[in-house]
């Protein structure tokens, strides 16, 4: 499948550069302000939330996101809607949705393709249907030109990996620690050994996030992979201080990961 993140990941290898993927809360605080700032700030690729009212893989950071975002009145129609208002003045930066099953059942898969594509959206992480059973929600989004991206982990054996990115596309994301996010970031050379392992069985890029929050894991991170994700630290940034806050800690984070020899 060839779409925004396709491209950008050849534009970053040709670059010779690793890039620095953004993970936002779609409705916490001036959501649509810092969305649509964040290419200029650095974001190679923007993972935008969906708020859901139980996000079990997430650490206090982001569940406390989710929670404010939909005690703000955001919806999934009001996530495609901030990615659509994103579109109007940003053709090339990949957005890819994160989130849960729940809201996307209910909206129906066809129907939330359909809108996912009509808003610009290029990928979907959804963190709690296993693979043995994403094959409607896979064969949707297809039909929509829409990734469907998978994640892997520290406790990811050689034969589940197999089934993890059988089917996979635009990049594999590679958790880095075992946790929820926000928790401790991974060593940087146990993510390079896995990165290669990740890699030569999926042939995609691999992105590596859960616990980065320097710039000097940033680098290190993305020395080893072909992204660096940051989310729970951006987060707590917005919340903290605002789009002005968050844009400076991803222009830092950015420029550390891009910075990175591989």
């Amino acid at each position: 499948m060839t779409n925004r993140i396709t491209t950008r990941f050849n534009e970053l290898e040709a670059y010779g550069r690793p890039g620095f993927v953004a993970y936002m809360m779609a409705g916490d605080g001036d959501s649509q302000a810092l969305l649509n700032a964040l290419p200029e700030a650095g974001a190679d690729v923007i993972e935008l939330g969906m708020p859901f009212t139980d996000p079990m893989a997430d650490g206090p950071s982001i569940q406390a996101s989710a929670l404010r975002a939909l005690d703000a009145g955001m919806t999934l129609k009001g996530v495609f809607d901030q990615a659509a208002k994103f579109r109007e003045h940003d053709t090339d930066t990949p957005l890819v949705l994160m989130g849960y099953a729940n809201p996307i059942h209910h909206m129906g898969f066809e129907n939330f393709a359909r809108q996912a594509e009509k808003a610009g959206v290029d990928g979907l992480i959804c963190v709690d249907i296993p693979p043995e059973e994403d094959g409607e929600l896979r064969e949707a989004l297809g039909q929509h030109g829409i990734a469907l991206i998978r994640l892997a982990t520290p406790t990811t054996d050689d034969k589940r990996l197999e089934t993890v990115v059988e089917n996979t596309s635009g990049f594999v994301y590679y958790v880095s620690t075992t946790g929820v996010t926000g928790a401790a970031s991974g060593v940087a050379q146990e993510v390079g050994t896995a990165v290669s392992r990740v890699k030569t069985a999926s042939g995609l890029p691999v992105v590596v996030g859960f616990g980065v929050r320097t710039p000097e894991q940033s680098a290190a991170i993305a020395a080893e992979a072909d992204a660096v994700v940051v989310g729970s630290a951006i987060v707590d940034a917005m919340h903290e201080g605002g789009v002005a806050a968050a844009t400076e800690l991803v222009h830092t984070l950015s420029q550390a990961a891009h910075g990175a020899k591989k």
